[in-house]
């Protein structure tokens, strides 16, 4: 048995917009992020079909890197194939190539797809299966959270819900169809290979974001965690991906890697290939003050500045000068609103805004940047809500900021929206001026001009 695991190229061609031409001498392709975003996206930015930019948003591959490996050790390396066609802005032309390389060395091919990319990866997944008709085609990730989708799509061999590790291996034993949702548990999280890096990719990975990191370059993106507790209606992969809850109901565990595992993936990813940082881009990185200073404890053996993204509320405050104190140099802090009504009744956060304030202004005192998400155009907010998040956003002082549209991808609660209400977000309801899209950049840009004119 052998398998190919599989983020191929996404790209939509090029594009201009009234206003760009004092930053863009001519039109720029729009491509997309999908694999290792918890929403994929698409941009418009410096890359360009086997041409990549090195500092475009590209995030690390994180589920697939970890079955990969995975997968390795259970059938051996030489039955293995990994590319990330994002990472290396491979054109669909030299995909195609590629394949035609190993079209008789593989069984099966394994692409992770979400509602964003969904429409784009199924036209290349029938191209596949027309040029390759002997290869099983395996999907994962976000999309997988609704099976009924894939009932009359011949192409697709199976359907993994949730991680991939183990599922990964039920198809390669003989199981096909729709994969249940099969975690791994902490302690075989904490046996498991390392992810998948080469020399290839290793590189290729950047966000610029929370300041300096983007100075930092190669930048080693990694998770110390799976999982999150909080039911925020858009967030994707504790819905679907690391738990079965896409409606927000049931409990949604955290699964934290051990000490001694972290230091062994950090050790052995800066002997291999001398990154200048590391970004630990959990779900929610400091859930709890033991596991955070363990973090800082081994961060502070490696004498490397680092990066997080956190919340602002689940650490005690002397604990964010401990990571100071340790290397961190920034953080990202999801707030989403700056309407405490919102952030309660619509998102479900959890959070509040004057506290979350409070940590912003003492964790910047410290020497750290931090970078706040915010996202507009939720179902059930109104345009004063989202006046009241631009006004936050000027009174805290963040260091930068991320602005988004919501997106609606399946697996998650916001999703179900569409056909239920949700008692744990009360005042979330699809109303006539709720903009459903699920590419939240290509929303954010329908939104700005009515946020520009008040």
């Amino acid at each position: 048995m052998s398998i190919f695991f599989s983020n191929p190229p996404w790209w939509e061609g090029k594009e201009n917009r009234p206003g760009w031409k004092k930053w863009f001498r001519s039109k720029r392709w729009r491509r997309g992020v999908r694999a290792g975003s918890r929403w994929p996206l698409t941009m418009v930015n410096k890359s360009r079909p086997d041409k990549r930019h090195p500092k475009d948003y590209t995030p690390y591959p994180y589920f697939l890197g970890y079955a990969a490996t995975y997968a390795r050790d259970k059938i051996g390396k030489e039955n293995v194939f990994f590319r990330d066609s994002i990472g290396i802005s491979e054109s669909y032309k030299s995909y195609f190539n590629f394949l035609e390389t190993i079209k008789n060395k593989i069984e099966y091919l394994l692409i992770e797809t979400a509602t964003p990319s969904w429409k784009h990866d199924y036209k290349l997944i029938k191209e596949i299966k027309e040029k390759y008709p002997h290869i099983k085609i395996i999907i994962a990730g976000p999309i997988s959270s609704e099976p009924e989708k894939f009932k009359n799509f011949k192409e697709v061999y199976a359907a993994l819900k949730g991680e991939y590790e183990k599922n990964t291996m039920k198809v390669l034993n003989g199981e096909r169809g729709v994969i249940e949702h099969d975690l791994l548990t902490l302690e075989e999280m904490n046996r498991s290979p390392f992810p998948y890096f080469d020399d290839l990719n290793y590189d290729n990975y950047f966000d610029g974001n929370p300041a300096p990191m983007g100075v930092y370059f190669p930048q080693a993106h990694i998770w110390s965690s799976r999982g999150c507790p909080f039911k925020c209606i858009f967030c994707v992969w504790p819905a679907s991906m690391t738990g079965n809850d896409p409606e927000g109901t049931k409990t949604r565990t955290v699964r934290q890697y051990s000490k001694s595992y972290m230091r062994n993936l950090i050790g052995n990813l800066l002997d291999r290939y001398k990154f200048k940082t590391i970004y630990f881009d959990d779900d929610t990185f400091n859930i709890g003050n033991r596991h955070t200073t363990d973090m800082c404890e081994i961060m502070e053996e490696f004498k490397i500045p680092w990066f997080a993204m956190c919340r602002a509320d689940t650490i005690r405050k002397e604990t964010w000068k401990i990571m100071s104190e340790s290397g961190c140099k920034g953080v990202k802090i999801g707030v989403e609103s700056g309407s405490q009504y919102v952030v309660d009744k619509i998102v479900n956060k959890h959070l509040d805004l004057n506290y979350t304030k409070e940590i912003v202004q003492y964790i910047k005192s410290l020497g750290m940047s931090v970078h706040g998400t915010f996202t507009y155009g939720l179902p059930g907010e109104t345009k004063e809500h989202m006046f009241e998040t631009k006004k936050y956003i000027s009174d805290v002082g963040f260091t930068t900021i991320q602005e988004s549209g919501t997106a609606e991808i399946e697996g998650a609660p916001l999703h179900s929206l569409n056909k239920k209400n949700l008692k744990v977000y009360p005042a979330a309801k699809i109303g006539e001026g709720y903009q459903r899209h699920t590419d939240g950049n290509k929303k954010w840009m329908d939104l700005v001009d009515s946020l520009q004119n008040k």
